[in-house]
């Protein structure tokens, strides 16, 4: 199978180079009995994988969102541990809900947090004068809700992160 693999990628990597196209493989996590020194964890299929990727992200769950007893989403982290193309080693945490996708919302106000865009009180936030609600939950439904506030708290946010470089 590693071997067939090895052949694979050879070929696919001259083709996949002169056309543009990108090629996403998805691989699971296995774990090797008896390891004592580095890390349990390898990925089937040999090393032709890690060897022909240009960029590997190790993707990974890190809670489940729940609204009340239901899980409506996950919180992922997403580590890159190989790139060829841009710095490597850079992590990346962000929300993906079950039938949406990858919460933008989320997303931005997370980042307003960060940068102090912002303001949390307990379990108030607020933009400026402005009070957005009280949850982070309720928070983000209401900011997709009202995409002018959004785009303003964006818009903030990108300008406060310009000035810091």
């Amino acid at each position: 199978q590693a071997r067939m693999m090895s052949q694979a990628l050879r070929k696919i990597t001259a083709t996949t180079a002169k056309s543009g196209t990108l090629v996403i493989f998805i691989n699971q996590l296995r774990e090797k009995i008896g390891v004592m020194f580095g890390s349990p964890i390898t990925t089937p299929g040999g090393r032709a994988l890690k060897f022909y990727s240009s960029i590997r992200i190790d993707i990974r769950r890190i809670a489940q969102i729940k609204k009340g007893e239901a899980v409506v989403g996950s919180r992922v982290k997403a580590k890159v541990v190989k790139n060829k193309v841009a710095p490597p080693f850079r992590v990346a945490g962000f929300d993906i809900m079950y039938g949406e996708g990858v919460s933008y919302e989320a997303d931005v106000l997370n980042v307003a947090l960060e940068n102090k865009v912002v303001t949390k009180a307990g379990a108030s936030y607020s933009f400026g004068d402005i009070k957005l609600g009280v949850g982070f939950d309720n928070v983000r439904l209401k900011l997709k809700d009202n995409s002018k506030q959004l785009k303003e708290i964006e818009k903030k946010t990108l300008e406060v992160l310009s000035e810091a470089e």
